[in-house]
């Protein structure tokens, strides 16, 4: 994977705000980052977790921000009751912050509700937006004050402490979908989505395809070299969608990129 791009692709995602989350939002664009900035990706590691490690990075590459604690667990009685994403100090005004981090990927599925906000639905529906910020309100943050919590930070006044989130998320919307989405929303969607049949029925003249792994969504399609031609993403994409499993797929059409996912539901 190549270091730069999948650096620059987490600076570039879209930060959902508080009108959406109910939660103060902690904008990357608060970081003061040198020019240049390279450090090594861990290779084993899953989505979710690669893009902690990148933020962790460029926090600590920040001249304004410190961390404190990184991934903190709170155990009770030998049973972990969840686990605290970052404590950071913000060199300027000495304030504390717990952050919370997501970077996710959700489909509007109109057919789910009257409410725009429930929705947002995970690629392969096991999950959803309104589930997320749930456990991020009613577990995540609340961790903070459980009675443990001050012993596994004992420097720290909790009391003190100031909460944040940065939700990065990259929203992708029906094909051929003719409804108008907030501007909360509208800024985040990266492309469009729909199932295997209707992708095969698309006009596939001069397009080549790839299918980009777990860890490079999200990614810029610019920076890709490997494409593929309709047959040979079709044979792929089906595989994928035997298992029930949907795929992020980018088109590239002479010096134009799409970022679509095909679905196989």
């Amino acid at each position: 994977m190549q270091t730069k791009p999948r650096i620059s692709s987490i600076l570039e995602t879209n930060n959902l705000s508080q009108s959406i989350t109910g939660v103060k939002a902690f904008n990357l664009s608060e970081l003061k980052l040198k020019e240049e900035l390279q450090f090594e990706l861990p290779s084993q590691l899953r989505l979710g977790h690669l893009v902690e490690k990148i933020i962790s990075n460029l926090i600590q590459s920040s001249t304004n921000y410190e961390v404190l604690y990184e991934n903190i667990q709170v155990i009770k009685d030998k049973k972990t009751l969840g686990e605290i994403d970052f404590i950071l100090k913000n060199q300027r005004n000495e304030q504390i912050i717990h952050l919370e981090l997501a970077y996710k990927f959700y489909l509007y599925d109109p057919n789910i509700s009257e409410h725009a906000f429930n929705n947002w639905i995970g690629p392969n529906r096991n999950d959803s937006l309104k589930e997320k910020l749930d456990k991020l309100k009613n577990k995540q943050f609340p961790l903070l004050h459980h009675n443990f919590t001050q012993s596994v930070m004992p420097d720290i006044a909790i009391n003190e402490v100031s909460q944040s989130l940065c939700f990065l998320v990259s929203l992708f919307i029906p094909y051929q979908c003719k409804r108008t989405y907030a501007p909360s929303y509208a800024k985040a969607i990266k492309g469009y989505y729909l199932n295997l049949d209707a992708f095969i029925k698309r006009d596939h003249a001069l397009k080549s395809y790839y299918l980009p792994t777990k860890k490079e969504w999200g990614m810029d399609p610019a920076d890709n070299e490997i494409w593929t031609d309709f047959e040979g993403i079709v044979k792929q994409a089906e595989s994928i969608i035997q298992e029930k499993q949907a795929t992020l797929c980018w088109q590239k059409h002479k010096q134009s990129y799409l970022t679509f996912f095909i679905v196989w539901w």
